[in-house]
């Protein structure tokens, strides 16, 4: 079956009570039972399970091509979560371009619980196989990269993971199902902030974890989510269900507009650089033809004039919002530094864009005004 067939039908059923199309909404918090004390439905308490939750995580597991997936309040708190399975005394490899957010729960808490960490260019294959440890139990791959736009060859860092005993996640936020398969690569676990281009209205927070195998690291992190307690709200998950039916066609505009606009700035004498992996000037370019189908809607690029040249482009959009986050149907434009705070590693003069359902023409004019001032 297409992906866009699938992404239209995935999880979804016509109700059998109302005959209803869209799916219900079910917000109760608690769950009767029969006199023998057996849930009606199968659920007993929201924190555990509950029906809407339930029809995310299949239709997820289906446009991901996994035995099961779990659904999260956040992409943190999804990542989190796996991290949270690992036993204490085991070693994780993290890009060096991982999403800050990681970056520094690696750095600040992954200690506390007995986790080492070490954080690589993770596009250098001799790099990642001099990172490991006999206590490698995880390779976090972030592919393509935030804000770098990095690309990692997938196949061949799952199969140093193999050969280690290690398990592989990748984080496929950037490139959803809609362009990359990671569980068909071989990849263990799917990781995505579903906030972004599964919501793709700008107005929903979630995650989730993708399995390629409904095996004991699903039951482990379960587990950490039903008592730790991270879980996603009902009316979240709807939201996030009803944005995946229209993900292939958003993906697939926001796609062709980020190729337009980063052929742009590569011919702007504004622009010392462009981080988008659809371009062939960019080093990661032949491995993302190979695993993706498209180059996605996210790009970064460099200011020729520095940090100060960069927040004034960024002050002079009028199209663009200034926002952080991504995948939603507006574009947004942010100084990644300022936006990641005082810890930031990102590049002083680097500005992400997030490219929207507008037209490419009125972005890359927007741009090209903006840039001038810069």
């Amino acid at each position: 079956m297409n992906f866009e067939t699938l992404a239209v039908h995935a999880g979804h059923a016509i109700d059998p009570e109302t005959g209803s199309v869209a799916p219900p909404i079910h917000l109760s918090t608690t769950f009767a039972r029969d006199p023998e004390g057996v849930p009606l439905g199968g659920h007993t308490y929201i924190r555990e399970s509950n029906p809407t939750e339930r029809q995310l995580e299949a239709a997820l597991a289906s446009v991901e091509g996994g035995e099961a997936a779990l659904v999260f309040a956040s992409g943190m708190a999804a990542g989190i979560a796996l991290l949270q399975t690992l036993p204490p005394g085991s070693h994780v490899i993290f890009p060096d371009d991982v999403y800050y957010g990681f970056r520094i729960a690696a750095e600040q808490h992954l200690p506390d619980w007995g986790i080492s960490s070490t954080a690589v260019a993770m596009d250098d294959l001799a790099a990642v196989e001099a990172a490991r440890r006999p206590e490698t139990r995880l390779i976090w791959i972030e592919s393509p990269s935030n804000p770098l736009l990095k690309v990692t060859d997938i196949r061949a860092v799952v199969e140093l993971a193999q050969k280690a005993g290690a398990l592989t996640l990748l984080d496929n936020t950037f490139a959803t199902p809609a362009l990359q398969r990671p569980i068909g690569m071989g990849v263990d676990v799917v990781l995505h902030a579903t906030t972004k281009y599964f919501g793709g209205h700008s107005d929903v927070q979630g995650g989730a974890l993708v399995f390629a195998r409904k095996d004991e690291l699903w039951e482990r992190a379960d587990h950490v989510r039903h008592i730790l307690g991270a879980v996603a709200s009902p009316f979240n998950s709807w939201l996030v269900l009803r944005g995946i039916r229209t993900l292939a066609c958003r993906m697939a505009v926001q796609s062709s507009g980020a190729m337009e606009v980063a052929r742009m700035l590569a011919g702007s004498p504004a622009v010392s650089a462009v981080h988008y992996p659809g371009l062939e000037s960019h080093p990661g370019h032949e491995v993302a033809k190979r695993q993706m189908s498209a180059f996605g809607g996210m790009l970064s690029f460099r200011a020729r004039g520095g940090r100060e040249a960069a927040l004034r482009a960024v002050s002079r959009v009028r199209l663009f919002t200034r926002a952080t986050s991504l995948g939603g149907v507006e574009s947004l434009i942010e100084h990644r530094a300022t936006s990641e705070g005082p810890q930031s590693r990102t590049p002083q003069d680097l500005i992400r864009l997030s490219i929207g359902l507008e037209h490419p023409d009125d972005l890359t004019a927007d741009l090209e005004q903006a840039l001038e001032g810069a």
